[in-house]
């Protein structure tokens, strides 16, 4: 089984998701970025109006539109913490 990626995405509220991902691609103010398993850690800061698209094992993906916020990544996994945080519609088949 390929490794996951432990995901938050946070809205200053709640909780939005949470979940084991295999991949995490997000608009930062540097450019758009992907995150592996395994990435090197990094603070990055979202750009304004952003997606976060999250990637889940047997192609299904989910996507929200977020405004602010920070991606965070570690050890760990992956935290993206942001200012609000709304569901685009469903893009699995």
């Amino acid at each position: 089984m390929a490794k996951q990626l432990h995901v938050e995405l946070v809205a200053v509220e709640e909780k939005v998701w949470s979940g084991e991902a295999e991949m995490v691609v997000a608009r930062t103010t540097e450019g758009e970025l992907g995150v592996l398993p395994g990435h090197a850690p990094l603070l990055g800061q979202l750009a304004e109006p952003g997606q976060v698209r999250i990637k889940l094992a047997g192609g299904e993906q989910v996507s929200y539109e977020v405004d602010g916020g920070f991606l965070s990544v570690s050890a760990e996994g992956v935290t993206v913490l942001a200012e609000s945080a709304t569901p685009v519609s469903a893009q699995s088949r």
